[in-house]
C-alpha cells in the first residue's frame, strides 16, 4: 500500500511577524524560528516536537493539548499564554518568560523549570516528573498498546512510545484520565485495524476513541 508524501508543515521564520494566526491541528515538528512574533495565535492540538523557537514571542497564545517534546524555547516569551492539557517533555526553558501565563492540567516531564522566568504554577494545575513515571497496567492493556503501535500511522505519530521504543507512560496516564481500562483495550484493538491517516498528537487518539465510544464500540 502506498501513501501520499507528507507535506512539510514546519515553520521557518526569522524576525517575522505572524500575529493572530491559526496553527490549530498542525504538525509543527522540527520548526525553526528565531525572534519571531506569534502573539495571540492558536497553537491548540499542535505538535512542536523537536522544534526551535528561540527568542520568539507567544504573547496571549493558546496551547490546548499541545505537545512540546524536545522543544528549544530559550528566551521565548509566553506572557499571558494559556496552556491546557499540554505536555512539556525534555524542553529547554532557559530564560523563557511565563509572566501571567495560565496552566490547567499541564505536564512537565524531564524539563528544568528552574531556568524559566516568572513561572508561577500551582500543584493543582500541573504535574511535574523528573523522569518517566511508572504506571500500573494490566498485561491486556500493555498488549493492546503494543498492538496499536504496529499500525504504521500510530507508530509514526510517536504518541504512544518513547525514543527507546517503550510505552510512553505519560500518554497512558492521560488516556486513563479519559477512559476506563477496558475501553482502552477495546479501543487500541480498533485503532490497530482502522487508523488510516497520519496524525501528530495524542489528542487525535483521544478524539478517535471518543468517536468509537459514541458509536457504542467501546
Amino acid at each position: 500500500m502506498t501513501t501520499n508524501k507528507k507535506i512539510d508543515t514546519a515553520l521557518r521564520y526569522n524576525k517575522a511577524q505572524k500575529l493572530n494566526k491559526n496553527f490549530m491541528y498542525q504538525d509543527l515538528k522540527r520548526s525553526n524560528c528565531y525572534n519571531s512574533d506569534f502573539s495571540n495565535s492558536n497553537f491548540n492540538f499542535t505538535s512542536l516536537r523537536g522544534a526551535q523557537f528561540k527568542s520568539c514571542n507567544f504573547y496571549g497564545c493558546t496551547f490546548k493539548s499541545a505537545e512540546l517534546v524536545a522543544t528549544n524555547l530559550k528566551k521565548t516569551k509566553f506572557a499571558k499564554a494559556k496552556f491546557e492539557n499540554a505536555v512539556f517533555e525534555a524542553c529547554n526553558l532557559e530564560g523563557a518568560d511565563f509572566s501571567g501565563a495560565t496552566f490547567k492540567n499541564t505536564i512537565f516531564l524531564n524539563t528544568d523549570i528552574s531556568k524559566a522566568l516568572n513561572l508561577n504554577i500551582k500543584e493543582s494545575e500541573v504535574k511535574i516528573f523528573d523522569e518517566m513515571p511508572t504506571v500500573e497496567m494490566s498485561e491486556r492493556l500493555e498488549n493492546s498498546i503494543n498492538l496499536a503501535m504496529k499500525n504504521q500511522y500510530v507508530k509514526k505519530s510517536r504518541t504512544l512510545d518513547t525514543k527507546d521504543g517503550g510505552i510512553n507512560n505519560i500518554s497512558v496516564i492521560i488516556l486513563l484520565e479519559n477512559f476506563k481500562e477496558k475501553q482502552l483495550i477495546e479501543g487500541f484493538t480498533l485503532l490497530s485495524e482502522r487508523m488510516d491517516k497520519e496524525f501528530c498528537t495524542l489528542s487525535y487518539i483521544i478524539k478517535t476513541l471518543q468517536g468509537y465510544k459514541a458509536q457504542g464500540l467501546l
